[in-house]
């Protein structure tokens, strides 16, 4: 039905609005002036007949032989790159007479896919000369970005268990300094797990930076950096808190612990870590760690 021609236009933008309203509920037709039986279905439309399959063309017969179908080609022989690789890094890392030389070698190095993925080539942070040299993983993201070991929300944590037992690796006091590093020096994508190929690529360079720095004591945080310095697999909740000397770290104490990535999913953790720290307190205090076989 049409709307009055002689409706003010106060009239008419009410009728629009109630229109618009009505539309905004969900109506979708107009109401005629007869009534309709909306139950009644209309007959549906005849169907047209299918169409007549029309003959195609015959299908050729079949040879009687045929050229047998090339085999795939072989693959290629496994590369030596891998294996170069680890020779060049060895070479690069003994020829490092300092920890400034060694950050060089390792800036250089092109055999690691790692470093085509990563912004920054992370290589440590805290004082060279403390006493203690803690060892992570692999830089995340924020490390990626800034060029510095745990400086996201769980290097944020680790700040405050060393400062727990008063360490702190911006002082420049070598017995009250902490010097943080990784086994791996770039964030792999998506911040998976490292490959066993690229820890023994990589592993020469933290070799070589543990003897430069000569750290008293090693703190191993969490499971990859323990199994890295142990050369062996590791259960870290089994494992953590005991004194151990493995070869990899020229007869130095090592402790492992929990990394603090791991406390910030399971917070109850901490209490064991506690422990630890209190462990390293004491061996840095003057008590003698007892190694264990």
């Amino acid at each position: 039905m049409n709307a009055p021609a002689d409706l003010t236009p106060e009239a008419r933008a009410a009728l629009l609005h109630a229109l618009a309203w009505q539309i905004e509920l969900g109506a979708d037709e107009c109401v005629g002036e007869a009534p309709s039986n909306r139950f009644e279905e209309a007959a549906p439309a005849p169907k047209a007949p299918p169409p007549e399959p029309r003959p195609g063309p015959r299908p050729a017969p079949v040879a009687a032989s045929r050229t047998p179908a090339p085999a795939p080609p072989k693959a290629a022989p496994p590369s030596h790159d891998g294996a170069e690789a680890v020779t060049e890094a060895r070479a690069l890392a003994a020829a490092a007479s300092d920890l400034v030389a060694l950050k060089e070698a390792m800036a250089g190095f092109e055999g690691c896919e790692l470093k085509q993925g990563a912004r920054k080539l992370v290589f440590a942070d805290g004082n060279p000369a403390a006493r203690v040299m803690f060892i992570g993983e692999a830089p995340g993201r924020d490390e990626d970005r800034e060029g510095k070991p745990f400086v996201g929300r769980s290097g944020q944590l680790l700040d405050r268990m060393l400062a727990a037992i008063g360490l702190d690796r911006r002082s420049e006091d070598p017995s009250t300094a902490a010097y943080i590093a990784n086994v791996l020096p770039w964030r792999p994508a998506g911040d998976r797990d490292p490959t066993t190929a690229e820890t023994l690529m990589l592993w020469t360079f933290l070799e070589r930076h543990i003897e430069l720095a000569a750290p008293e004591i090693i703190v191993a945080l969490g499971r990859s950096p323990g199994a890295a310095l142990c050369d062996r697999p590791i259960r870290i909740t089994r494992e953590r808190g005991r004194w151990i000397s493995p070869p990899r770290v020229g007869g130095r104490p090592l402790i492992m612990t929990l990394h603090p990535a791991y406390l910030l999913r399971q917070p109850a953790e901490k209490a064991k870590v506690w422990r630890d720290l209190l462990m390293l307190r004491a061996a840095l205090d003057g008590e003698t760690p007892v190694i264990e076989e």
